[in-house]
């Protein structure tokens, strides 16, 4: 397992759920429009959206593409807004892709989206192994 925080060092805790859902690549669009309408209400400006859904869609496409096409995602609200996403995929080694400071090559095989994940949050947890991964994030928000 793998945290890293980027702006803090509080890590999330179970909070209110806000909404939580299945998905598989036919349903990503309605997530995404789910997570952005749901985020809207706790206060993140335009530019804190864009980043916090852009976030969530890379989990997302990453559970398409690496954790076997079909995941589970769920937002919470505790003293920040978070987001949890979870498959049942052959898991990865987190540390490998997570740990990076500087980023990483682009490449055919992928390896940048959780960077990017890790930049536009607050908070980034990842636990995988052979029976599926678990990332956490938390929102970015001013203040």
């Amino acid at each position: 397992m793998v945290a890293v925080p980027s702006r803090d060092h509080h890590a999330p805790t179970a909070g209110r759920p806000l909404f939580s859902t299945s998905f598989a690549l036919t349903d990503l669009a309605r997530v995404r429009n789910e997570v952005e309408v749901v985020s809207r209400r706790y206060g993140l400006d335009q530019d804190e959206i864009e980043d916090w859904v852009t976030a969530v869609n890379e989990l997302l496409i990453n559970v398409i593409r690496h954790g076997g096409g079909r995941g589970a995602i769920r937002l919470l609200l505790d003293d920040q807004l978070t987001c949890e996403v979870t498959d049942q995929g052959p898991g990865f080694d987190a540390a490998h892709y997570v740990a990076r400071v500087e980023r990483p090559p682009l490449s055919g095989a992928g390896g940048m989206g959780l960077w990017v994940v890790g930049q536009m949050t607050d908070y980034l947890f990842v636990g995988s192994g052979p029976q599926g991964t678990t990332i956490r994030i938390a929102a970015r928000a001013r203040g």
